[in-house]
């Protein structure tokens, strides 16, 4: 844990109300844009970031599936936590979308869902093609997010020694293609703490984006799509 990173500052924080000019981008781009069949029908589950749901990640599965994909949402409301339910159904999800399509799944993860995503391509690597996050904190320091001390007073649990460890277990990259987009202009997770580890099957890419933009902003569709193609 690299307690060097903090969190952004409250100025970048406030910026994060460009998500709306993000958002109307997003829907003046999409209705427009052309079928294509770069996708070859291979499933895609998207997943949304903490206190969020399938509503905000609609303009993204949209737009790659006129790339060709079969984008899915969820489909378990708002994002409050992992639980064992909930990795069951994720865990089921993958293993279904994998044999009706014959072709291994690719994920992708905003925020919190990113960190899900990963623990995925850790568990069902036989079933997953990539690993896409966007703007997921899972390395650095546990602290250099506004959402994470708001998770813990949810939650109701303290931050233990034990989950530090299990933090910096989980800064691994999974076994499967990982991509992680980030943004040095997010204002709610410190952009240091959304970068995997150099290796030959991971790659960080860099965009310029709001937090809440991930999901809205047409600049990170278009990202999102190439790095799917690789």
């Amino acid at each position: 844990m690299d307690t060097s990173i903090k969190k952004p500052s409250l100025l970048m924080l406030a910026l994060e109300n460009r998500a709306f000019i993000e958002l109307g981008a997003g829907l003046l781009n999409t209705p427009f844009l052309k079928q294509k069949t770069v996708g070859k029908g291979r499933a895609v589950l998207v997943i949304p970031g903490f206190g969020a749901g399938d509503l905000t990640t609609i303009l993204l599965r949209r737009y790659l599936n006129k790339e060709g994909y079969k984008a899915y949402g969820w489909g378990m409301g708002i994002n409050q936590g992992t639980s064992p339910a909930i990795k069951e159904q994720l865990y089921n999800q993958i293993k279904a979308l994998h044999q009706q399509t014959g072709q291994k799944v690719s994920i992708i993860g905003w925020s919190l869902g990113g960190v899900f995503a990963r623990e995925l391509g850790r568990k069902l690597e036989d079933d997953i093609h990539s690993v896409i996050t966007l703007g997921t904190p899972f390395t650095g320091n546990p602290y250099g997010n506004h959402l994470f001390q708001l998770s813990l007073i949810l939650s109701g649990k303290a931050f233990t020694h034990k989950d530090a460890e299990a933090f910096d277990r989980r800064a691994e990259p999974p076994p499967v293609k990982t991509i992680a987009i980030h943004s040095r202009y997010d204002g709610v997770v410190s952009w240091q703490c959304s970068l995997e580890k150099e290796t030959d099957h991971t790659r960080n890419i860099e965009v310029a984006t709001s937090h809440f933009g991930y999901p809205f902003n047409p600049k990170v569709f278009s990202v999102v799509a190439k790095a799917l193609e690789e």
